[in-house]
């Protein structure tokens, strides 16, 4: 029988790369949450993808970046740099035909790190002109020693198979870490307060996602059914109002496809109530973001 290999792979990378897109592609489900706007991934997600030559467990991690010092700005960071010395592998994602000054931040945590590292270009699907990508790709190439190097595209799938060969034949020989049917480490009540998160992410503008968070206060499951609680919690009177929409009316569309979403993901109906309350500044203050389960 040929030996297999299985190990960790941590997916590194600024904000906005498709990171938690790579590995939702991958893994054929959708784990990790995703919107346009940066920042949106704030814990680690274990992500298990198991093959005939072995198994890939992917941690997806908050982009890595260079916008503020606030207490939650300084846990997406430790928390996406914690990861890169635990693992067998990293992978870097770029955006194609895109590098900044994040990116080059991200850099010098790989390489202080010292793991094997694949350069993974994503979002090529969206490059118009073609001959552009591969002086790109030689140029990016050419920052570090990578093992390897992939386009890809997370979004129709384009090379996310030679990825994931290659992660594998640089990964050690060894048996499973997790059994063959499971995906990820993750409880379905988590599940249900990034689902939340998501809609709330995806309909508002560029402040509010950044100034809530969604604490499940129950969780309990029934015959055929699950009953969720949540709490979403804003720094402000006026967020709170926003959320709620005109005679609650956003509020209750957000918590449809909340539920639209959780109905997907867990296989059965389910019965959501939200509510709101304000907890001024919760963001800066490290102890409130502990108490309320950033503590990755």
């Amino acid at each position: 029988m040929k030996p297999r290999n299985a190990g960790y792979c941590a997916i590194v990378g600024r904000p906005n790369v498709g990171k938690s897109s790579l590995l939702n592609r991958s893994i054929g489900q959708k784990l990790a949450i995703t919107s346009a706007k940066p920042q949106t991934t704030r814990h680690s997600i274990i992500g298990v993808k198991t093959r005939e030559e072995g198994q890939i467990v992917y941690v997806d991690t908050p982009g890595i970046h260079q916008r503020g010092d606030q207490a939650m700005n300084r846990y997406l960071n430790q928390t996406a740099r914690s990861v890169l010395s635990d693992v067998h592998i990293i992978l870097f994602v770029v955006e194609a035909l895109r590098w900044t000054a994040e990116d080059e931040a991200v850099l010098a945590s790989i390489a202080a790190a010292r793991s094997p590292t694949i350069l993974v270009v994503n979002k090529v699907d969206r490059v118009k002109i073609k001959h552009k990508l591969l002086p790109f790709l030689s140029e990016t190439a050419a920052r570090m020693a990578f093992a390897e190097v992939f386009p890809v595209s997370a979004t129709n799938g384009e090379n996310i198979e030679a990825m994931e060969r290659g992660i594998l034949n640089l990964l050690p020989q060894g048996d499973n870490y997790f059994p063959e049917d499971q995906l990820t480490d993750r409880s379905e009540r988590f599940f249900a307060s990034e689902l939340i998160r998501e809609q709330l992410t995806r309909r508002y503008g560029k402040e509010i996602p950044y100034a809530l968070t969604v604490e499940i206060e129950k969780f309990e499951e029934a015959a055929h059914l699950y009953r969720i609680h949540a709490l979403i919690w804003v720094e402000r009177a006026g967020q709170k109002n926003i959320i709620i929409g005109q005679k609650g009316a956003a509020l209750k569309e957000t918590a449809k496809q909340a539920r639209i979403a959780m109905e997907r993901l867990y296989g059965k109906k389910v019965y959501l109530e939200i509510w709101i309350k304000i907890r001024k500044s919760w963001s800066s203050d490290e102890q409130a973001l502990i108490n309320l389960g950033y503590s990755d």
